[in-house]
């Protein structure tokens, strides 16, 4: 299964980096345990590039939740990092997507895998990362082929590695 994660607010944390760590470290507390995940990515607020610049990832978790209990316990943990819902794409301390369970294919309220990944570079480019070949069950894709033709977030980019 593949989460994505990002944000453009530290919160509580030092950084967003720092907030984003410590997701990827809670996600097994809610039954997602982390098999690998991506490097981060930044890339400018979407659709204001005036807000605060985002870091994203994608972490590939083993689970026996079924997609709707895994989508509440997301919920539950962008709650706990402070997340408010409120307007679409205003800046937030913690966004957590469902964008893969396996080979499932839903569209019943909840949509997988998720609508919108394939056209974003901040989530195709961190999967590529890991799984360059992994195919989108709907579109018959490789995730290198979705990250190289997609729309949003063009600017997405690797973020540099901490020098000693």
């Amino acid at each position: 299964m593949i989460v994505a994660l990002g944000c453009n607010l530290p919160g509580a944390y030092t950084s967003r980096e720092a907030l984003l760590e410590a997701a990827v470290a809670a996600l097994p507390q809610v039954g997602l345990e982390v098999v690998t995940r991506s490097g981060w990515w930044t890339s400018a607020a979407w659709p204001d590039p005036a807000g605060p610049a985002y870091l994203n990832g994608v972490a590939v978790v083993r689970t026996t939740l079924s997609p709707r209990q895994v989508l509440d316990a997301l919920h539950s943990l962008e709650a706990r990092f402070g997340r408010a819902r409120g307007e679409a794409n205003a800046p937030r301390t913690l966004d957590l997507d469902l964008i893969a369970h396996g080979r499932t294919v839903l569209d019943d309220g909840l949509v997988v895998p998720h609508p919108r990944a394939h056209q974003r570079l901040f989530v195709m480019g961190p999967l590529s990362e890991l799984y360059s070949g992994w195919i989108h069950p709907v579109t018959g894709e490789p995730a290198f082929r979705l990250a190289a033709t997609a729309t949003v977030g063009r600017d997405a980019r690797p973020m540099a590695a901490p020098t000693a």
